[in-house]
Parts: structure tokens; C-alpha cells; sequence
């Protein structure tokens, strides 16, 4: 009985050595995109310690590895986590707490949800954001007229959806001292015929006003990215690339980040003011749990939307209008001077062919120092034709955004004519140019959900199927060119890829389990996460 019992513990024992050593999670039976360079797909994968041990077919990886769980992925799609190169999360907080504008269909509707906004929340001035004044059948720009019957006596001050143009009343204009002989450098306070100013703002006019506005208390604040960041896992985004940090939004998510409340990871770029770059020429780059900081951001020109972007030559719907450099090519050097001091990576917001050119110069001559530099076009909205070699010479690493082509089509060719529409959205150009693509969404300007980017990617269409036969389709991106802008381009941009962005031996075991079967052509198909990993955590479960 005992040479029995011996010979049974010795079997145990041989199959528990072929196993090898224990990891804490095994997910087999799935379809697994590891986004290596082969674009391996396999069955299984081991992690311990927040790590990728390996990853293979089930057969093996089952058979070599003791695991604390496993988890039967039922067949599922497996990627590594969605990055957003480019998302605005404090941004998307304030809109949180603020009358809720998007999607609106008409000046009446607007007026209606500020009102109902007023009626619930008491607020010293009144804040909404998301208008877009395409949607209600208009081309131009709204005035105040009626948002100050409304709102004769309390502040009212509405950001468009693009944050480049904002609507308010006469009581705020008069309340932060902005009138018919207010200038500003960069931008402009719209009047009408009557030369009174018609209650728009835009660009670097806005901070005459938003800059004195009360703020929402911190509390408020961090709990709305809480909910963001659930929304986000819930799509299987694990990291977001922040895309301007006031010094107190900095330090509100690095709070965050420190009390283990934020584990979404966070590409910050900081916005290059005194005490910001005080900041990074004292510590230089800040790696802290899940939030890594070394980047500037600068915002070079306005948007198309409101005609801001800066262009070449005049808008094709307002031939009197270049749009607006926010940023002088001076402080351009100078912040570029300040990168180059503290390591930092550039990244300059640029919409217009003007200041596209502005900038790839910019990085052509900085190139000549540093070839590494990964310096970032964001946006790179509408390029020159005759300067997409000049992108490809400079290094330049463009970042965009594939929703926001489809959702300005409806008027791109007004503004910019049937000849400028060759250099703009133009992504699989761009990406010819300079080898790779980052991809985000820019939400909340654009919806974060990734299916939608990957759709207007691959499709060029919205949701809805629009255009019929997609737009600009010789600009389409593949979906393995879209898939890795959203993954191991995207911890490229950021100086990541060493640890995110595949599912490889040692890198991050951060994934997302799809719920639905992945696809990319043909019309949109919803999906969402079944379960998102950070680092062999489940941060998400739809169970």
C-alpha cells in the first residue's frame, strides 16, 4: 500500500515539475493579437507579476505552467490595451459637470438644456460645452442675442465642441471686462455689423474669460475621472495620453495616481507655462506608478471647425479669413528650447497647412541634434502636398484622430476647396511619410469608443454608414496600420514600447478581452470589453 501511495505522490510530483514554474494567471483558449512583428497570433498567454511570461498555443503554454487562476477566454479576441494617443481627460471631467451641449440640433435646443442646467445646478457662472453649430443647418458662427433674453443678468459662458470658439452673454463680457476695443494676439473677439462684439470668442481671446472662471472644486473633479476611467477600461482603453496639464490639473492627477485611485495609465503633457516648466527643469522626466510625464504641449492654431486652423491661403467659405497662429513662431523656438534643455518631448497642436509647415521646420532643425526625438504633430490636420517630403525628411511623428475626418466631411470642402482636400485626413499618406501613425480620438471633442476610431480608420464613415461611399476612402488606413496606432505606435510616440503596447515576453500584461468578434470592415459593429487587464489585474469584468 505504501509503494502505492510513494509511486502515485511521484507521479504528482513529475507532473508538477513538467509544469515548471507557477504563474499567477493563464488565459488560454482565445485568439490572441500580440502585435509583435510578426503579428503572432496565439492561443494562450502566462503572466506573473504583472508580466508577460510567455504566450503560445494552448497545448503548451497549459502544459508547462501551474497558474494560481486560469481563465477561458471562450474563443474571445485578445489585444494588448487600447491606447488614446490623444484625449483630453480633464477636459472631459469639466464637461462632466458642466450643461451638457453635444449633439444639439438648434440654437432653441441649446438655450432649453442651459436652461434645465441652471434650474438643477446653482452655480455662479453658468458653463456648458459640446455646441457645434454645423449640426443646426448654419455656417456661421452664433451670436448672444438670445442667450442674453434668456440670461439678462448671470454669467453664461458655452464652449463649442472643439474648445476654439466660445459663446457668451452680455453679462460675462461685462463681467470679466471683454468689449468692442478688446485685442488679443491669436485670437478674436467676433463682432457684429453694429461693431458690438456678437458674444463669440475665439482662441486665445477665450482666456480673457475662461481663465477667470471659478473652477469646479477638486473633489467634483476627481470624481468625474473616476468615471471616465471606468468608461475608458469598459472599451478596453488602458492608457490615455493627456494632452495639456495645467499645474493644478497635474497635480490633481498625480494625487490621483499616488492614492492608487487612478490606475489608468497616463502619457501627461504638460502645457509649457513658469511653473510647469520649473517642474521639468528640476526633476526632469517623472516615471510614477502608471503616470509618466515628459512632454510639452503647445497649441500652434486654432480648428477648422470655427475657422481658427491657420492656412496658406484664405478659407475657401470666408476669403477674407487665414484663420489664427495661437502660438508665435518666438515662443515656438523658445519652447522648443526649453524641450531641448530638459529632454522633453514637443508635441505641437497644428490643424492649418500654415502651421503644419511652421512646425515641420521647426522639427527638421531640431532633428539635426537629436534624430530620436519622436517630436508630435498633433493632429497634422491639413498638410501641404508639396510638403509631405519635408515631413518624411524631419522625423516628425504624426498624431490623429480617423473620427475627426469623418465627422467634419460634411463640411471640410467648404472650408478648405476641392484642391487643399489632398493634403487633409490624410492618414495613409502620412503614414507612408513617416513609417508610423499615433491614434486617439481627442475626446471629449470626439466620443473615445476605439470601434468608432478604428471604423472611421478603415471604412471612413460614421456610425451611421455616412458617406455611402466613405470619404476621402484613398486615405484609408489598413486595420493592422489602425490596430497598431492604437497600441505599439502609440507606446512608441510616448517612449513606452519597451514595456507596453504588445503582448510579448516581459513587457506589461495589459490586454483587453473583447466581448464580440473582432472586425473591422463593413458597416460599424458595436463591441466593448468582456474583461481589461493592467498589468495581470482585472480592472475590468463585464461579469
Amino acid at each position: 500500500m505504501k509503494k502505492v501511495l510513494f509511486f502515485c505522490l511521484a507521479i504528482l510530483l513529475s507532473v508538477s515539475c513538467m509544469k515548471g514554474k507557477s504563474v499567477d494567471l493563464v488565459i488560454h483558449n482565445a485568439k490572441i493579437h500580440t502585435m509583435d512583428d510578426q503579428n503572432t497570433i496565439a492561443q494562450a498567454i502566462a503572466i506573473k507579476d504583472g508580466k508577460v511570461v510567455e504566450v503560445g498555443p494552448d497545448r503548451q503554454i497549459m502544459n508547462k505552467y501551474a497558474a494560481d487562476e486560469f481563465i477561458d477566454a471562450q474563443g474571445k479576441d485578445i489585444f494588448p490595451g487600447f491606447a488614446d494617443a490623444h484625449g483630453h481627460l480633464m477636459s472631459l471631467a469639466r464637461m462632466k459637470l458642466s450643461a451638457d451641449l453635444t449633439g444639439t440640433g438648434s440654437m432653441d435646443e441649446l438655450l432649453v438644456r442651459v436652461e434645465k442646467y441652471a434650474q438643477k445646478k446653482e452655480r455662479p457662472v453658468i458653463v456648458g460645452r459640446g455646441w457645434d453649430q454645423s449640426l443646426w443647418g448654419s455656417k456661421e458662427l452664433p451670436t448672444n442675442e438670445e442667450l442674453n433674453k434668456r440670461f439678462p443678468d448671470k454669467p453664461v459662458v458655452l464652449y463649442r465642441i472643439d474648445g476654439h470658439a466660445v459663446l457668451v452673454n452680455d453679462a460675462a463680457l461685462k463681467k470679466y471686462g471683454v468689449n468692442e476695443t478688446t485685442h488679443v494676439e491669436g485670437g478674436e473677439v467676433l463682432k457684429k455689423a453694429d461693431g458690438k462684439p456678437s458674444g463669440i470668442l475665439l482662441d486665445n481671446a477665450i482666456p480673457l474669460i475662461g481663465e477667470k472662471l471659478p473652477d469646479f472644486p477638486d473633489a467634483e473633479l476627481s470624481q468625474a475621472l473616476l468615471e471616465i476611467q471606468n468608461e475608458l477600461f469598459g472599451y478596453g482603453i488602458t492608457d490615455v495620453h493627456e494632452a495639456g496639464l495645467t499645474p493644478h490639473d497635474f497635480k490633481l492627477l498625480r494625487k490621483l495616481v499616488q492614492t492608487n485611485k487612478l490606475t489608468l495609465g497616463i502619457y501627461g503633457m504638460l502645457y509649457p507655462v513658469k511653473e510647469n516648466a520649473d517642474f521639468a527643469k528640476k526633476h526632469g522626466f517623472l516615471k510614477e506608478k502608471n503616470l509618466l510625464v515628459r512632454s510639452f504641449k503647445v497649441i500652434g492654431d486654432g480648428a477648422l471647425g470655427s475657422r481658427g486652423a491657420l492656412l496658406k491661403q484664405a478659407y475657401s467659405d470666408d476669403v477674407h479669413n487665414h484663420g489664427l497662429l495661437t502660438t508665435s513662431l518666438a515662443d515656438m523656438k523658445r519652447y522648443s528650447a526649453l524641450a531641448e534643455l530638459t529632454g522633453y518631448q514637443l508635441n505641437i497642436h497644428a490643424i492649418g497647412d500654415s502651421t503644419n509647415r511652421l512646425v515641420l521646420d521647426l522639427i527638421t532643425e531640431y532633428a539635426k541634434r537629436n534624430p530620436d526625438h519622436r517630436w508630435r504633430i498633433e493632429h497634422a490636420q491639413v498638410v501641404d502636398v508639396a510638403d509631405f517630403d519635408l515631413l518624411a525628411a524631419s522625423g516628425a511623428f504624426p498624431s490623429v484622430q480617423p473620427t475627426h475626418a469623418v465627422s467634419d466631411q460634411r463640411w471640410a470642402e467648404a472650408r478648405l476647396g476641392k484642391d487643399r482636400l489632398k493634403g487633409a485626413y490624410a492618414y495613409n499618406s502620412l503614414l507612408h511619410k513617416a513609417g508610423m501613425l499615433a491614434i486617439g480620438t481627442d475626446f471629449p471633442v470626439e466620443g473615445m469608443n476605439p470601434f468608432l476610431t478604428i471604423h472611421a480608420a478603415v471604412n471612413r464613415k460614421n456610425a451611421e454608414g455616412n458617406p455611402i461611399e466613405g470619404f476621402l476612402v484613398e486615405e484609408a488606413l489598413t486595420e493592422e496600420a489602425c490596430l497598431r496606432g492604437m497600441t505599439i505606435w502609440a507606446a512608441f510616440a510616448s517612449f513606452q514600447e519597451e514595456t507596453k503596447g504588445s503582448l510579448e515576453k516581459g513587457k506589461d500584461a495589459t490586454l483587453v478581452i473583447l466581448d464580440r468578434p473582432f472586425r473591422s470592415k463593413g458597416t460599424y459593429q458595436p463591441n466593448f470589453s468582456f474583461m481589461t487587464f493592467i498589468k495581470g489585474k482585472s480592472v475590468f469584468s463585464m461579469e
